[in-house]
């Protein structure tokens, strides 16, 4: 796509230019692409005249012998024959008459088939050419990289023989950050120069198109900004019908909008070297010369190419070694975070904040921990985390990030006052590992406004660094952010993350066993034997041996009764299981000193409420009178029981329910009825009949469909669990049958 006469240049138009294929080059030197094995020219520059004689009529379709002369033709020839990577042995030297030209040589497509690109260039500087002037001249500066002890004094040595070596006014190392804003982080310049040491620039500046040309060709000069491009005849190759490539031409045009933006900043010759890191651009060092134009010979251009790249070597190995330290730190955090979450006398929450801390893993302001039913957190946090919490459970990722809460995520940013970035790691059953950090106000140097995109001409005679229409010193102050998340913090919490679900889970199972071992310890030994009666139980824990807070009970009371009972603890686990255990013994108690199953639930709720304030509990109670069948009901949010009949017929219990444990109204109603021969009572937990799928009128209707016997027969109560139960069900299930035999 290239650009319509009369449109107005600016950086939107400038990242859609087709770079690669400009359709000329710098006129410092004369590009012909020629076929091969017989070299014959298909593309010439048009300067070819002004540089090697002959006129572009006499060139085009013509041996390059014509062009250049037997020996330079055969010497290149004999050159491409004799090695396979054309670029790594560049360039070759070849005489013409007393002239010596340098000569660069790579292949592009055609089609199916390539062309050979010469380019030649007047020789100049230190002859001959080789690998080993290329290392002696920058050998002193390699030595100092490999003594330097951190990343600003590689970057220091780097500027500075950069500029030693090719005579540029100012050398800069221009690093970008994760989004392509670069930052100036060195320069090595004439003394009268203004610094740029320090500004950032937008990443509009070097458009996306131009980084991933940076990232194949290492190496960019522009030895005068005034130049007048020199065209390719034909302009058009004839097999694809498309300009050539020139992504690896040492002489390709620069953008004309390129071109502005350095005659905008004063610079009349530029060059650039890719510092790359694993294939990835990273940064450059930009050459800038403002007394005219400046040609740095192909050698020492091909020197500091050198020096670039083992600049970008020496930087990967210090980037590493600091990369593996905090990893090895990290890993020792992990390790000591761990062994204290193994703790089983400690709350999980309470040993990630206390000692080693989850701060020390991924530095915050603050944390909140959520585990095992418990809250804990270190540092400056809400005072009510509950918020906080809820939204974490809700999101969709195990590793959530923001660093600009109040754009975010403005809702939650309004009820955590102070908190600008989070990062949470969401747990099972609604757990999570939260760090906060507070509002980091950055003020950021810019070389302009990076929001002005308007390009304009040269203003007065200061350099300039930038292709803005000013280039001043602009500072913007950056609110409502906190420091990003770095990459390698994400992934310490996400190790953090699996760690704590193996932490998790081996609680879990020393949880389940020691809750069940409370309530198997909690429910009776052994039920009641009364004549001409008979009491059947069973409890069992959720899916996967998950205990919770179901239980029953039976028991002869002083008076000749029989108590029946079955009640439930909302939760899973020790907690629950304590709570049921309770709530069960003061139930015996009540009973023991005589009170009705409505006077002993409400003394029940009583307890509840201000004994176990977050606990929500449900219970039947039932008292028999085994001589005449009369039975005394109550039931606080709890199931209703099912009605026996002599003949067969189950039906559910039409009696009034109180409000549950903790939130009832005081004064629990009471249904009496009486029990004949072959009548009975069926009570039981929620589990049985209700689940997420199956729902409560569904799981009503089987349970009576298992006791609904016309014709009399005896039902098994393991039959009952085992064809009324959801497999999938999360919670434990109890059941309870009363009969009264004769």
């Amino acid at each position: 796509m290239y650009l319509a006469p009369g449109e107005v240049v600016d950086l939107d138009n400038c990242a859609r230019e087709p770079i690669h294929i400009p359709g000329s080059v710098q006129p410092r030197g004369v590009l012909l692409a020629v076929t091969e094995p017989d070299l014959v020219v298909r593309h010439t520059s048009q300067n070819v005249e002004a540089l090697l004689g002959p006129a572009v009529d006499d060139v085009l379709g013509h041996p390059l012998a014509d062009v250049l002369g037997a020996e330079a033709a055969d010497a290149i020839a004999q050159h491409v024959r004799t090695w396979g990577n054309l670029r790594a042995r560049n360039p070759l030297v070849v005489a013409i008459g007393d002239r010596h030209l340098d000569v660069v040589l790579h292949r592009i497509l055609s089609g199916d088939s390539t062309l050979l690109v010469v380019e030649v260039e007047p020789a100049s500087g230190p002859r001959p050419f080789s690998f080993p002037n290329t290392y002696q001249a920058v050998r002193s500066a390699v030595e100092q990289l490999n003594g330097a002890h951190d990343l600003a004094n590689l970057y220091e040595i780097t500027a500075r023989e950069v500029r030693a070596l090719t005579g540029f006014d100012r050398v800069m190392i221009y690093r970008f950050d994760d989004e392509y804003n670069g930052e100036v982080v060195a320069e090595a310049m004439r003394p009268e120069l203004n610094p740029f040491l320090g500004l950032k620039f937008p990443a509009s500046d070097i458009p996306p198109q131009a980084r991933a040309l940076y990232e194949q060709s290492w190496i960019r000069l522009i030895s005068d900004v005034g130049y007048t491009p020199s065209p390719i005849v034909p302009g058009l190759d004839e097999v694809t019908g498309q300009p050539l490539d020139l992504t690896h031409s040492t002489l390709r045009s620069v953008s004309p909008i390129h071109v502005e933006y350095l005659e905008n900043m004063g610079v009349a010759a530029s060059m650039s070297v890719s510092l790359l890191r694993q294939g990835r651009l990273w940064g450059l060092i930009a050459c800038h010369h403002y007394a005219g134009p400046h040609e740095p010979p192909y050698g020492v251009r091909a020197a500091a190419e050198f020096l670039g790249s083992s600049l970008s070597l020496r930087l990967v190995a210090r980037v590493e070694e600091d990369e593996l330290e905090a990893r090895i730190g990290a890993s020792r955090t992990l390790s000591r975070l761990l062994t204290a979450g193994r703790d089983h006398d400690r709350a999980l929450a309470s040993a990630l904040v206390t000692g080693t801390t989850v701060l020390d893993l991924v530095p915050a302001q603050g944390a909140v921990v959520s585990a095992d039913g418990v809250v804990d957190c270190v540092g400056d946090v809400p005072a009510d985390c509950t918020a906080l919490l809820a939204w974490v459970a809700e999101q969709d990722d195990e590793v959530v990030v923001r660093d600009a809460l109040a754009t975010q995520e403005p809702a939650l940013a309004a009820l955590v006052p102070g908190v600008a970035g989070l990062m949470a790691l969401r747990l099972p059953e609604g757990q999570a590992v939260v760090w906060l950090r507070h509002e980091a106000v950055q003020n950021v140097d810019w070389g302009g406004d990076p929001h002005n995109k308007a390009i304009a001409t040269r203003e007065g005679d200061h350099v300039r660094l930038s292709p803005r229409k000013s280039f001043a010193l602009w500072r913007e102050t950056v609110r409502d952010r906190s420091e990003p998340w770095t990459p390698s913090e994400v992934r310490w919490a996400e190790e953090l993350r699996a760690r704590l679900l193996e932490v998790l889970l081996q609680r879990s199972r020393l949880q389940i066993r020691t809750a069940e071992t409370v309530q198997r310890s909690l429910l009776p030994a052994s039920l009641p034997q009364v004549d001409g009666w008979s009491v059947h139980a069973r409890y069992e824990p959720a899916a996967g041996g998950r205990v919770g807070g179901d239980w029953y009970d039976a028991l002869a009371l002083p008076d000749g009764r029989l108590a029946v009972v079955v009640g439930d603890v909302a939760g899973h686990g020790l907690s629950a299981a304590a709570a049921m255990g309770q709530i069960r013994n003061a139930l015996r108690a009540y009973l023991l000193r005589g009170d009705s199953p409505a006077q002993t639930l409400a003394s029940l709720d009583h307890v509840v409420r201000w004994t176990m304030p977050l606990e929500m509990a449900t219970g039947v109670v039932a008292l028999v009178d085994p001589a005449t069948g009369d039975v005394e009901l109550s039931a606080a949010g709890h199931p209703r029981p099912l009605l026996l009949q002599p003949g067969g017929a189950a039906v559910l219990l039409d009696m009034p329910v109180e409000r549950p444990l903790g939130a009832g109204s005081g004064t629990p109603p009471t249904t009496r009825l009486t029990l004949p021969p072959g009548g009975g009572l069926v009570l039981y937990s929620d589990g049985l009949v209700d689940s997420r799928q199956t729902s409560l009128r569904e799981g009503l209707r089987r349970l009576l469909g298992q006791f609904d016997h016309a014709d009399g027969r005896a039902v098994d109560i393991d039959t009952v669990l085992r064809e009324c139960r959801d497999p999938a069900s999360v919670d434990d299930v109890t059941l309870l049958l009363l009969r009264r035999n004769h």
